[in-house]
């Protein structure tokens, strides 16, 4: 790892479009353009533009690639179909999340989108413990764009009419113009829209074909921030850590019933030991009283004082104008409807357990029947 600050491949795009630039996971990344706020609203009306290709693009191939992970990731992945997505988390012997990834059967290999911040020790770690026959590719010639919104796929449908065929959670290849793109109806907005995986020498055509669209507009990390918080997603890093297992994160829906019952992934005695309800600690969204909003590091206090709670992300609602937040709260408190404390620059702040996501996903899910 280095503390160099590096240019993503439309570095000079962002910034001939107005990009507010700041340093985030070893790039320069657009915060925003317009201003966060406009932008967030935008995507929720419209179709919104990001820029994600700071994240880690990689192949698993070779015969077994899905067996091999499986041993260190919760997830089905033997019974994953080409063209379907699933949510998994890289963890380590102790059930500790080390991150949290989409998977996606793409018929001759997997292809794997893991976090930015993360990706160099997550390749490590997995080439670390998969056999020789499984060969980890890092598609570092590949960027990452997202376009998110309800007029997402009237937008994208006008460059690759095929893409309207997805649902949420699956994916396929494409091409525009003689580009092959990678296309997955997917992302960490809580809209339905897609993440377009292209060469990176190509990039900035289809940013600039996308972005003469009057449904689309550039949309930077500021607004990803508050989108994803409304949906109630957590953020590596924050909301996950080395530390944190996956019931307590409240994400057991990421356990398979086959997994659990073979129990042969990485962690899978500390894992199963908290599931379905015997964690000690829960990921809550809190209503928050009040216009002020509350920020990550806040302690959550009982009646004493004493701390028994951390928020791990907080900020003001665009959407509900209200301030809303994430925390980890004592199980037994993790019920919609109490009401817990939270200290803030020495300050109690009351706020409610409510449920997430806060506001309702606009996914494209295929139908039951379908």
């Amino acid at each position: 790892m280095t503390d160099t600050i590096a240019p993503l491949p439309l570095n000079d795009w962002h910034v001939a479009q107005g990009a507010r630039m700041v340093p985030f996971a070893g790039y320069s990344m657009p915060i925003q353009y317009e201003g966060i706020m406009a932008e967030h609203l935008w995507t929720r009306a419209n179709a919104g533009l990001f820029d994600v290709s700071h994240m880690g693009q990689l192949n698993l191939v070779g015969d077994g690639a899905a067996e091999a992970l499986e041993a260190i990731v919760p997830g089905a992945m033997t019974t994953l179909k080409p063209g379907k997505i699933r949510y998994t988390l890289l963890l380590n012997d102790k059930g500790g999340i080390l991150d949290d990834l989409m998977v996606t059967n793409a018929a001759k290999h997997l292809y794997l989108v893991v976090n930015g911040a993360t990706k160099h020790d997550d390749i490590a770690y997995m080439q670390a413990n998969l056999p020789e026959t499984v060969t980890l590719v890092h598609r570092t010639d590949d960027a990452l764009l997202a376009l998110q919104g309800p007029k997402a796929v009237t937008a994208f449908a006008r460059l690759v009419p095929g893409a309207a065929e997805l649902y949420f959670m699956e994916s396929g290849p494409f091409e525009w113009g003689g580009v092959p793109l990678g296309v997955s109806r997917s992302g960490y907005t809580g809209e339905d829209g897609f993440e377009i995986s292209v060469p990176a020498a190509h990039v900035q055509k289809l940013a600039d074909a996308l972005l003469a669209m009057d449904e689309v507009k550039p949309v930077g990390l500021g607004a990803r921030d508050s989108l994803r918080l409304e949906a109630g997603l957590p953020l590596y890093g924050h909301d996950l850590t080395p530390e944190t297992l996956p019931v307590e994160a409240d994400l057991s829906f990421a356990l398979s019933k086959a997994r659990r019952e073979t129990g042969n992934f990485a962690g899978a005695a500390q894992v199963l030991a908290q599931y379905p309800d015997k964690a000690m600690r829960k990921r809550v969204g809190l209503a928050i009283e009040g216009r002020q909003p509350v920020r990550e590091g806040a302690e959550v206090v009982d009646h004493d004082g004493a701390v028994i709670g951390m928020v791990t992300s907080g900020g003001f609602s665009p959407t509900l104008e209200r301030p809303i937040a994430m925390a980890y709260i004592p199980a037994d408190l993790a019920i919609p409807g109490t009401t817990i404390s939270l200290r803030q620059r020495n300050k109690i702040i009351a706020s409610t357990v409510t449920t997430m996501p806060f506001v309702p996903n606009g996914y494209h899910r295929r139908p039951k029947s379908a």
